[in-house]
């Protein structure tokens, strides 16, 4: 509790986010039965389940033996980071983008252990990285669920149309990757020869982390993330108490936070005129709102005024770069590399990412337009 408590008082994105709540609650039209609403439950129950485990694996050590193993494979830093930056976008694409961030994010945590490399950097790259694989396919972000589930496409239609923008994308990412990782040899230090682990706690981490993925698939993410903290606070209670619960407090702040934001009076006049936008237009607002209150969000308020077109979907997934609350994996993954300085760090990157997005995506969709006509 005590740990808690500390981590409440430091948060101070919780903090920001309760102070604008605060602000709003005055000047929105709702009714207090609306707000428990607001939240998403089946992703706070997501979250809850894949920080859990994503614990149990980092304490079972086994991190620190796939880490020692890195090291030891790659001998230069830029082979490595072009390595993890590749996983992200891969594993991004089947098992979404936050899944794939809890996998990667505490491994290359425990490269810090071994070796001198930027793991900072590193870490804002496979942020980078999971926001351009998961655009690719349907179950790869929340937003392409959505846009998917409203349309009309099958899994390769949707996957031909996104492939343009997740080719450009991803292409621009390894560049990046290679320019801003050198060629020099990794400083190795530590013992990387054997690391104990705690074979019991891993396997069962492993087993249950399989479960919860199935589980979310057949939508039974309750009796699967009880199962999990069951599990856990008979096996190993440390784990319950070590995780990032401020983190899931952000989350249902900034649900509560949009809620209040979409139902000010002022704003109405606005959003009623959405549908009358032309696809510049579209391409535009879905960007700038996924900025400022996140691309799912900015989806789903998009969804009940316009199609789940080629525009929309390639727009939000744009606005996924840029400012920090583009998309909720940039969060997640900052939030676990507990480095202050990565915060304005990650800005040096994003936002030249996402200007270089909304040129080409939109030069693409033009020309694409074009040839089908």
């Amino acid at each position: 509790m005590p740990t808690l408590f500390r981590s409440l008082m430091r948060d101070h994105i919780l903090h920001l986010l309760l102070l604008l709540g605060v602000i709003l609650l005055p000047l929105a039209e709702y009714r207090w039965p609306q707000l428990p609403a607001a939240v998403d439950w089946q992703t706070i129950m997501t979250l809850t389940g894949l920080l859990i485990l994503t614990k149990g694996l980092e304490n079972s050590g086994y991190f620190d033996v796939l880490g020692a193993r890195l090291t030891q494979r790659f001998a230069q830093e830029r082979s490595l980071a072009l390595f993890m930056v590749c996983a992200a976008a891969l594993l991004s694409t089947f098992l979404t983008n936050d899944v794939a961030l809890f996998i990667l994010v505490p491994l290359t945590l425990t490269l810090r252990k071994f070796s001198h490399l930027p793991t900072s950097r590193l870490i804002i790259f496979e942020a980078l990285a999971v926001n351009a694989g998961s655009l690719l396919t349907p179950v790869g972000n929340p937003q392409n669920i959505l846009l998917w589930s409203h349309g009309s496409l099958s899994v390769g239609g949707f996957i031909l149309q996104m492939l343009p923008l997740a080719a450009v994308l991803m292409l621009t990412l390894m560049v990046l990757t290679w320019w801003s990782f050198p060629a020099r040899r990794i400083d190795k230090h530590g013992d990387t020869a054997s690391q104990q682990w705690n074979r019991r706690l891993f396997s069962i981490s492993l087993l249950l982390y399989i479960l919860f993925i199935v589980a979310l698939e057949l939508k039974i993410t309750a009796w699967a993330l009880l199962l999990v903290a069951i599990c856990f606070l008979v096996m190993a209670r440390n784990v319950l108490i070590s995780i990032d619960w401020s983190l899931l407090l952000v989350f249902v702040a900034m649900f509560i936070d949009v809620f209040l934001l979409m139902h000010l009076p002022v704003l109405q006049p606005w959003f009623a005129r959405i549908d009358r936008l032309g696809e510049g237009g579209i391409f535009l607002l879905a960007i700038g709102l996924s900025q400022f209150i996140s691309n799912v969000p900015a989806t789903i308020l998009l969804l009940q005024k316009v199609a789940p077109s080629e525009v929309l979907a390639w727009a939000v997934n744009i606005g996924g770069f840029g400012l920090l609350p583009g998309s909720l994996a940039n969060l997640i993954a900052l939030r676990m590399a507990q480095d202050r300085k990565i915060w304005w760090r990650f800005h040096l990157f994003s936002l030249p990412m996402l200007a270089w997005s909304m040129l080409c995506g939109w030069l693409l969709l033009q020309w694409l337009s074009q040839s089908v006509a």
